[in-house]
């Protein structure tokens, strides 16, 4: 069996990513196949797919080990992800068997990495909420052990069936999309809970999604080869570093990169495209640090913050 060695050493580098902030998989991985190595979108999804299959269930052993996964939510989401993500991929098929839909599975792609993007966010957002709530004494449940959940199973339900929906189709937001309607639902979650539930609840979902894809979608075995040969060494040495890593900044950086991508792939102009990540570069440091006075933190965030 052949691989690739560019390709491999890229989802070596993707891989690490993964493992430092827990996210950015399908983000990353599914982008950089189309604007970098010329796959075509749909088999870039399939391809992804199969291969964060094979690497999320690392993730959610470590979850469910610190005891950080809501079961009965994990239980309501796949009611609703695991065949979305199956019909995902049916719909997917439905819209055409050629240019046309290789042009809308770009453009869902592309908006699911801005959702992805703004859920980035929206979690830093809610980690600094969260710290301040601390820090105040206002955050009663927080301190020890579980908040107590009442289950709403039919909105849970929708959240899992748009999730799958979504990540049929392009393979990104089973991270970020389930991430920011759980933070709607349950506020008074933390964000490792938050994590915890999606990465669980993401395992079936992307193998659904996976088995989809290789009966229906345009799955390649030797692209596959090449994505798991570098991204599982990847995501290993990742999640090593991450204790000493600073987090902050990598979020950061992979929130930056994934408004990219989505800008190349909606085939925005480079001159549009450089002004809008040249205005959120100088924006983005500015408006965070007013968000960080206004809760009463310092400007700057200490190292691994």
């Amino acid at each position: 069996m052949t691989f690739d060695l560019p390709l491999t050493l890229a989802a070596f580098g993707i891989g690490i990513v993964v493992g430092l902030t827990g996210m950015g998989g399908g983000a990353l991985m599914t982008p950089v196949l189309v604007l970098f190595f010329d796959v075509l979108p749909l088999t870039a999804v399939s391809s992804d797919l199969v291969a964060s299959a094979v690497m999320k269930p690392v993730g959610s052993l470590v979850h469910l080990r610190r005891g950080t996964v809501h079961l009965g939510l994990v239980k309501w989401l796949c009611a609703g992800s695991v065949p979305a993500a199956f019909c995902g991929v049916l719909l997917a098929r439905a819209l055409g068997d050629g240019t046309e839909v290789q042009e809308v599975i770009r453009r869902a792609l592309a908006i699911a990495l801005l959702v992805s993007a703004a859920g980035l966010m929206v979690r830093a957002y809610m980690r600094l909420v969260e710290h301040a709530r601390v820090r105040d004494g206002r955050a009663a449940p927080l301190p020890q052990g579980r908040p107590r959940l009442v289950v709403r199973p039919l909105a849970v339900i929708l959240v899992g069936i748009l999730g799958g929906v979504v990540v049929g189709m392009t393979s990104v937001g089973s991270g970020s999309l389930v991430i920011i309607a759980l933070m709607a639902l349950y506020p008074r979650l933390t964000a490792s809970e938050l994590v915890g539930t999606d990465l669980v609840q993401a395992v079936p979902l992307v193998a659904s999604a996976a088995l989809g894809h290789i009966l229906f979608g345009d799955f390649q075995l030797a692209l596959t080869t090449s994505l798991l040969i570098g991204s599982i060494p990847g995501v290993w040495l990742g999640a090593h570093l991450s204790a000493r890593a600073p987090g902050g900044l990598v979020r950061r950086a992979l929130g930056f990169v994934l408004l990219a991508s989505a800008l190349k792939l909606l085939e925005v102009s480079t001159r549009d495209t450089l002004i809008v990540l040249g205005a959120v570069l100088v924006l983005a440091p500015l408006l965070w640090m007013a968000v960080r006075r206004h809760h009463g933190f310092p400007a700057f965030a200490a190292r691994g913050r």
